[in-house]
């Protein structure tokens, strides 16, 4: 920590936020991050996340729910026994995120395309690729559970444990800092 009086020099971080406020806007330039290599973009404001998880979360309740309604035909008419109907009712969940996000390679699902974010890789802001359906589990599945034990812990004192690995980033801002230049 410099001593009091003097000034250090500006960060290339502070640098481009300063330059870049009169484009975006004081709240985008503020999200100016870099990613492990050091490129720079913007990230997501936290309510366009929330959204693009509400929209990912609802396609998997109704991936279920289809299902789930698509396996009552078969067990109504006793062409499913109850154990078959318990496994799938116990699948179901696990599998409708997995395949959902075979769509979801290039960091773009439905939610994500509806508020003009993208996943990517927080080291180098490439694409999710095949580790896709893992990501839309923990978006659909486990970030649920997630939250109720970040709310417990934290309420106890604790913090949630590891580092993220995705990040969401504002397809439209990052695209506008890059044409000014900054990589």
């Amino acid at each position: 920590m410099a001593a009091p009086g003097i000034n250090r020099p500006p960060t290339r971080l502070e640098l481009v936020r300063t330059e870049m406020t009169p484009i975006l806007g004081p709240r985008a330039a503020a999200r100016i991050e870099p990613f492990g290599d050091g490129t720079l973009y913007i990230r997501a404001g936290a309510l366009r996340q929330l959204f693009a998880w509400l929209v990912d979360f609802v396609v998997f309740l109704l991936v279920v729910g289809l299902g789930l309604v698509i396996v009552s035909v078969p067990y109504s008419s006793g062409a499913v026994d109850d154990n078959q109907l318990v496994v799938f009712f116990l699948v179901t969940p696990l599998a409708a995120p997995l395949l959902y996000g075979l769509c979801y390679g290039n960091g773009r699902a439905l939610g994500a395309v509806l508020t003009g974010t993208q996943l990517v890789r927080l080291s180098n802001g490439g694409r999710v690729g095949w580790k896709a359906p893992w990501a839309m589990m923990v978006r659909t599945v486990l970030l649920p559970l997630l939250i109720g034990t970040f709310v417990v812990g934290a309420a106890a004192g604790g913090s949630p444990p590891g580092s993220p690995v995705r990040v969401s980033i504002d397809r439209r801002d990052t695209g506008r800092l890059r044409a000014a230049g900054h990589r």
